[in-house]
Parts: structure tokens; sequence; C-alpha cells
């Protein structure tokens, strides 16, 4: 197992900031996963991880470092599931915690949501827009979540 860190599926990431401003409060090391250079803070706890454009190369990556020890950032659904599935904690960009009781419905939801758009014509969706409440509880989900790991050893 590795030590405590925090994975971030940078690519469509709101919160990359907040995850940094964190990170360095708890001294967490944090890899920013995707896949087209993206600027990144020149910091020892930051690393860029770029991996290739093949699809879902970015989630492959991140779901094979995520375990107990690693909080993984994602507004991807299934990402979530795999990360899951590793033991790792899960945040979406809003602060809402993905959890092992949560998933199911959640992925429920998502292809209930995929198969409506697919077959109506006008029918379009996707999260509300993120709003400053959803910075805010990010921010104190992150802090909670590195706490929490932290004490676990």
């Amino acid at each position: 197992m590795s030590g405590l860190r925090i994975l971030v599926d940078a690519d469509a990431c709101p919160v990359k900031d907040e995850v940094y401003k964190v990170a360095w409060r708890h001294g967490t090391p944090v890899k920013v996963v995707s896949n087209a250079r993206i600027r990144v803070p020149d910091h020892p706890l930051v690393e860029r991880v770029l991996v290739s454009d093949a699809f879902d190369a970015a989630d492959d990556w991140i779901a094979d470092a995520a375990d107990e020890r690693a909080v993984v950032i994602t507004g991807d659904i299934l990402l979530a599931d795999r990360a899951l599935k590793k033991g790792a904690t899960v945040l979406a960009h809003t602060g809402k915690p993905f959890t092992a009781a949560s998933i199911g419905g959640a992925i429920a939801t998502r292809a209930i949501m995929a198969d409506l758009r697919a077959g109506a014509d006008g029918i379009t969706g996707g999260p509300p827009p993120f709003a400053k409440a959803d910075r805010s509880r990010f921010l104190q989900s992150l802090d909670a979540a590195l706490v929490r790991l932290a004490r676990l050893g």
C-alpha cells in the first residue's frame, strides 16, 4: 500500500486549485492525471501525469493507482465505481462523496439519462452549473477525507 495521496481526474476538473490548497496544508502529494498537457503549480507535492489520448487512458491510470490510501477526485461515475472497488475514497467536484452505498444508484441514473438523451430530440442534460457552495463543500469534504485517512495511519 502506498502513502496517502490525491489522484485528480483533471481534464474537466473545476476544483484543481482547491485540491492544491488542501493538499499543501496537509502535506499530501497530488497526481494530476490528464491526456492533454495542463498547467500545474511548480510545487514538490504536485506531479503532472500525462497519459495517452486513448479512450479512458486517464481513468485507467487512476483506477490502477487507486487504493485505500488514495483520495480520487472525479466527476466520472464509472471511474468512481472502479476506484471504490480498489478501496479509494472518492469525491465528486461538488464535494459529494461516492460510496459503495450510493454508486449503484448513480450508475443507474447515468444510464437512464443517457437513454433519455439518445431517444428524444431536445433533451439535453448534465449536472447543474457549478456554484460557489459546491467549491466550499468540496474544500470541506477533501479536508475531512484527508484527516480521516491520516488518522487511520
